[in-house]
């Protein structure tokens, strides 16, 4: 009976669905425009925490156009891989938008990391030259691995520069995205060698709040676009302040996490991706521009997603029936 009972899917059923990173980012850009036009509902994510770096947050989200409201109860605990498990774990709820009731729960870490690497490249439609081609990615995790996925969906790239402070990580990344996306992908011995020449700059390690920053001013050539998923994280407040703009996926975010002591060095915000998604705000001036986004992910981004997958989940028959 409808309300009565829920679908469960596990990571194994998600990934089963595979939902293409193309589709995510189309709709992540017409979620955008949404948001752009202040039609969606998202309070700033309340959390727990257990240290400094290691938390829990609560992610509610409502997107009208896409009939999608929901949860997203999501951990992040830096000090996971010395136990052999991800730095990001959870669960997402996925509520009827007509009735309120619960339809479905879902693992999330798929979730959040395709839906972090599609932002990044909904940003760099708008905000990276179009000829990039050379991207330099910083930590091979698996936001690492999703961002390049994503960016080669937007971009025509010739060449991967990688470098993670575990040398045997960047060689796995470099053996299996070369392969999976066929590019060539080249193991740098310094993160100032993966930066140099880059069209597209990644960091994607842990967000930490108080982090010892690496990249340094003039490592960014002119014209470059990076993404800073990790905050602040990678990036010195001398070489952010030689940026020609700075952008984020919701303004209001920003301003919040900076009352909690984050992005102390970082310049004030340009305009979010709503608003360059709209064409409120415009983004590039000119091509020589160095631009950075810093997203902070978003639940709206996880709720279309989660219904994405709900739908065809439905459609192809996978997961478990389960009684509320």
């Amino acid at each position: 009976m409808e309300g009565k009972n829920l679908l469960y899917l596990s990571r194994s059923d998600i990934e089963k669905i595979n939902i293409p990173m193309s589709e995510i980012i189309s709709t992540l850009e017409k979620m955008f425009f949404e948001k752009g036009q202040g039609r969606v509902e998202m309070p700033p994510k309340p959390g727990i925490h257990f240290s400094e770096d290691s938390y829990i947050h609560a992610m509610p989200a409502y997107i009208p156009a896409f009939q999608s409201a929901g949860i997203k109860w999501v951990s992040a605990f830096p000090e996971n891989h010395k136990k052999n498990l991800p730095f990001i774990s959870g669960l997402l709820i996925l509520n009827d938008a007509t009735t309120g009731f619960p339809i479905a729960v879902m693992d999330c870490t798929w979730i959040t990391a395709m839906r972090t690497g599609a932002a990044t490249a909904v940003a760099a439609k708008y905000l990276a030259n179009p000829n990039s081609s050379q991207v330099g990615i910083l930590a091979c995790g698996v936001q690492g691995r999703s961002n390049l996925e994503a960016l080669s969906c937007v971009f025509n790239i010739k060449k991967v520069n990688v470098y993670d402070i575990f040398a045997q990580s960047a060689q796995k990344y470099a053996d299996e995205m070369g392969k999976k996306l066929d590019l060539p992908i080249e193991v740098m011995k310094d993160p100032r060698s993966a930066v140099l020449g880059s069209d597209i700059i990644v960091t994607s390690g842990p967000i930490l709040k108080n982090p010892h920053p690496t990249i340094e001013k003039g490592w960014m050539k002119e014209g470059a676009f990076g993404s800073a998923v990790d905050f602040d994280s990678y990036w010195t407040g001398e070489a952010l302040g030689e940026v020609d703009g700075l952008f984020t996926d919701d303004t209001h975010q920003m301003d919040y996490y900076r009352s909690l002591g984050y992005f102390t060095n970082t310049p004030p915000v340009s305009a979010d991706l709503g608003e360059l998604c709209v064409g409120t705000k415009s983004g590039r001036t000119n091509a020589s521009d160095r631009i950075i986004t810093m997203n902070l992910g978003l639940a709206l981004e996880d709720m279309v997603v989660a219904s994405l997958i709900y739908k065809k989940a439905q459609k192809l028959e996978v997961g478990h029936i389960l009684p509320l």
